[in-house]
């Protein structure tokens, strides 16, 4: 198959599509770009449509695996030149690999969480990167699941990157503020609120046992969905001049205390 060489090529503008939210949602497909990403993502057993590859910018463990696993299959591996490639790859990145993928399902009602899980559930986070950064701190921290309410969409191609291949193994799944709710107390989670007007130290809360760590959006926190008396309000203490911290941050301190006092209590 001769190398791609224009990025007006069918295939090419296709795959350009997916950059956009509408076409992503309509078509339930995304764009991977990265080495790491696109392994991770390929070992999750995600259903790959195309691959297109620069050879000349294949290097590092990752990407080479990643070209190996869909060498030989049945994903169609188009050949691209490093200016096609540069047109599908988001910022700088030199992996020399772009997948499209079908996007997995986030059904809430597919989503099983074990004994004593730990959930992290953001409403109305926007920055891709910032839930990026959340899934990757729930699979550092060992979280259940992550429960994603309005906002960016989880497979936008820069909450892959951000994540760094986390979304395809961390389960999520996407709803509203009332189906969640309801999900969470059918389940028997003690549901737990960031705020910054909360009055106890997160350090201070218990959190082990079944527990949803709530977080909202970066400009006007949670909605009045979570402003109920029958959850627990924490807040992480701040010696500046700033009220609260990133979002993304937030999720991390809470859910690494969490972890903390799971692993002490066992």
């Amino acid at each position: 198959m001769p190398i791609i060489d224009s990025p007006r090529n069918a295939r090419i503008g296709a795959a350009l599509t997916l950059r956009d939210r509408g076409p992503r949602m309509a078509e339930a497909r995304t764009l991977v770009d990265g080495g790491r990403e696109a392994r991770r993502a390929i070992e999750a057993g995600v259903v790959v449509d195309a691959a297109f590859v620069c050879p000349g910018l294949v290097r590092g463990e990752d990407a080479e695996a990643a070209v190996r696993m869909l060498s030989g299959g049945t994903t169609p591996v188009y050949e691209v030149s490093e200016r096609v490639h540069d047109r599908l790859a988001f910022g700088n990145r030199g992996d020399g690999l772009v997948l499209v993928i079908q996007t997995p399902s986030t059904d809430l009602d597919a989503l099983h969480v074990g004994p004593d899980p730990l959930l992290l559930v953001t409403e109305d986070v926007e920055k891709p990167g910032n839930l990026g950064a959340i899934l990757r701190t729930a699979d550092g921290a060992g979280c259940d699941a992550v429960i994603a309410i309005g906002g960016t969409d989880v497979f936008n191609p820069n909450v892959v990157r951000a994540s760094v291949g986390t979304v395809f193994t961390v389960p999520i799944a996407t709803t509203t503020a009332a189906v969640a709710l309801a999900w969470l107390r059918g389940h028997g989670l003690r549901i737990v609120t960031a705020r910054v007007d909360a009055p106890t130290p997160y350090a201070s809360a218990d959190l082990t046992g079944s527990v949803a760590l709530l977080l909202g959006s970066e400009s006007d926190g949670l909605s009045a969905t979570w402003h109920d008396s029958r959850m627990e309000g924490v807040v992480i203490p701040m010696s500046g001049i700033a009220d609260s911290l990133n979002v993304a941050a937030t999720a991390a301190v809470l859910a690494f205390e969490a972890r903390r006092q799971r692993d002490a209590r066992r």
